[in-house]
């Protein structure tokens, strides 16, 4: 078997970080650079569509003409590294790689060695029963420190709305990532999402809004991406995205993206849980099925490393978490206090492999779409510019 190991993929430049501080500029807020070359407005927004991956959109076309038209008068994104909701909606939130605002996965050893791995689209602790709330013990606004586009917007009078699923308003990533919005709207339906975008953008004065749609991720993961639950989910979004259009308010410029593509990953998976040769000398295993980061027992990295690329090195690009840095995984620099959030060996899926965990992880593991790793369709986001 061939090692394809040594072949080490690269960040590209023209991510989704680069979205809200291009709309901050396009309002005429002072110290952001307008990368995107956005034009200018009164009100600007962005619109995740959770899991609506370039690719998957060119391909079902059909079931969403008015996304497919829109999404072809631009050049896509990457998502960055790991494509996973977390790490890209900090991206949005802040502007910065991850190795500069420190959510470098869903989930990730978030202290010393004896931190618990953090769920940090639940807050808690990963793999345990009862998802025991961490907001008091691993503070969000600590874990990821930095300003965010939204705080620093607000600064300068720019009216913020998050447009979001009810629970997610106050919920630790919201306050890790997404801090700074002055007016929360629940969307906790399409009609809601729209109602939402359509008064943020018509109220006068300069806004940013920000707005989330999970619908299309969660049809994937359960169903598969392109399966017909999928199918009617993008569909129903192609439907809202007209209504929204019709309904901007005057000098408004709403960019929508998605967060990650997704696989159908099928039956090719190896569970870590029931390989004894991957499991050991492993304290920790944080990340997902797509991107693991593995903790090892002081002094084994390299043994680690060896083992699982004469295991799986056909089936992930597998490397220490020196090369990863090294090649610039999560951004150009990594901050000294994230460093041991990340495995002493990281590995990134190919082709469509997942490394599952049966026993810690069986509602991961029963999932039919996964995402995270490099692969064009998991990569590529699209660029959808509205303007009224």
């Amino acid at each position: 078997m061939i090692d394809r190991s040594s072949e080490i993929p690269v960040l590209e430049a023209r991510s989704l970080r680069l979205v809200s501080p291009s709309l901050a500029a396009a309002l005429g807020v002072p110290d952001f650079a307008n990368e995107l070359g956005l034009e200018p407005a009164r009100s600007a927004g962005v619109l995740l569509l959770d899991g609506l991956g370039a690719e998957l959109l060119s391909q079902h076309a059909d079931d969403a003409p008015v996304l497919s038209r829109l999404a072809s008068r631009h050049r896509n994104l990457s998502a960055g590294f790991p494509a996973t909701t977390s790490t890209s909606v900090t991206a949005l939130g802040t502007g910065l790689h991850a190795g500069e605002h420190g959510i470098i996965g869903y989930t990730f050893r978030a202290g010393t060695s004896d931190a618990p791995v953090l769920n940090t689209l639940r807050w808690c602790a990963h793999a345990t029963k009862g998802h025991p709330d961490l907001r008091d013990v691993i503070v969000p606004e600590t874990v990821q420190p930095r300003p965010t586009v939204f705080e620093r917007v607000a600064a300068h009078g720019v009216a913020v709305y998050r447009i979001v699923p009810s629970d997610h308003h106050g919920s630790g990533l919201s306050r890790a990532v997404l801090r700074g919005a002055g007016h929360d709207l629940a969307a906790d339906s399409l009609t809601q999402l729209a109602d939402g975008i359509k008064t943020a953008t018509n109220t006068p004065g300069r806004s940013l809004t920000y707005g989330y749609y999970g619908g299309i991720d969660l049809a994937g993961h359960i169903f598969g991406p392109g399966s017909p639950e999928w199918r009617a989910q993008l569909r129903e979004v192609d439907a809202t995205v007209a209504r929204i259009a019709e309904e901007l308010g005057t000098d408004t410029l709403l960019t929508i993206v998605a967060d990650h593509g997704m696989i159908d990953t099928g039956d090719d998976r190896i569970d870590i849980d029931t390989e004894p040769d991957l499991a050991a000398q492993l304290v920790e295993i944080g990340g997902e099925p797509r991107v693991r980061h593995l903790h090892t027992v002081a002094g084994s990295a390299g043994d680690v490393l060896d083992t699982w690329r004469a295991v799986a090195g056909e089936r992930a690009w597998i490397v220490s978490r020196e090369e990863a840095i090294s090649a610039g995984w999560f951004g150009p620099t990594m901050s000294e206090p994230f460093r041991q959030r990340l495995g002493d060996v990281i590995v990134a899926a190919r082709d469509n492999w997942t490394f599952v965990r049966s026993v810690a992880e069986p509602m991961e593991t029963a999932l039919r779409g996964h995402h995270g790793s490099w692969t064009p369709r998991e990569q590529l986001v699209p660029l959808i510019q509205i303007r009224a």
